[in-house]
């Protein structure tokens, strides 16, 4: 990566930081990969119970193969035959993985859902939600944050799942109402009252969508 991107991430990620912090938030900066993977594992107990949502950026970083191969019990959506089970199951987890489909410099993460159960695992539920954050989801403001959900987030997880939604044809949000729209829930979470349960690991890097 250019020196000048680095360091210009780099002093972002400490004014993200700071307004995680004042939300009652914690933040966290990773140079690369590794450094996000290594602080991801540090905030989950052995032992612990884990799952996630769609998070292709805790993929990315490796962060869910050290997880099955690791002391813990992981809750795996995609190997049970019951999903509503485990969907539920997440609610009582002890570590939630999640990624933002953008976030605010000042602090305030957005995403959107299509059937709710990870935007309903972010709000509530889990003891520990950890983010995993590629630097290029951070946007100056509220409007940023959802015009990238909506218009880079959102047609492109709808083209991977194959759906039939005019911004998977168009590449853009058309604000539809197919029964295949993965906008179905929108969360806005500016402020956590339950100090400790989420963290935001930032890395410098282009991860997810």
């Amino acid at each position: 990566m250019d020196e000048n991107i680095r360091k210009r991430n780099e002093l972002l990620a400490q004014k993200v930081i700071k307004g995680l912090a004042s939300r009652n938030m914690s933040g966290y900066y990773a140079a690369n990969r590794a450094e996000a993977l290594e602080k991801a594992l540090s905030l989950i107990p052995d032992g612990a119970s884990v799952t996630m949502g769609g998070a292709m950026s805790a993929w990315e970083i490796g962060l869910v193969d050290a997880v099955k191969a690791g002391n813990y019990r992981f809750i795996d959506r995609d190997a049970m035959a019951d999903k509503r089970a485990a969907m539920l199951a997440a609610y009582d987890a002890d570590v939630f993985l999640s990624s933002a489909n953008a976030m605010t410099e000042d602090g305030v993460l957005v995403n959107i859902d299509g059937n709710a159960n990870r935007v309903s695992a972010i709000a509530q539920g889990p003891k520990k939600v950890v983010f995993i954050v590629g630097m290029n989801k951070v946007c100056s403001d509220i409007d940023g944050a959802m015009k990238r959900a909506r218009n880079v987030a959102a047609p492109i997880n709808a083209q991977r799942f194959g759906l039939s939604t005019p911004c998977a044809r168009t590449g853009a949000c058309m604000n539809c109402k197919s029964p295949d729209t993965i906008c179905c829930q929108f969360l806005i979470t500016r402020y956590s009252r339950h100090e400790g349960r989420i963290h935001v690991i930032l890395v410098n890097d282009n991860l997810g969508f």
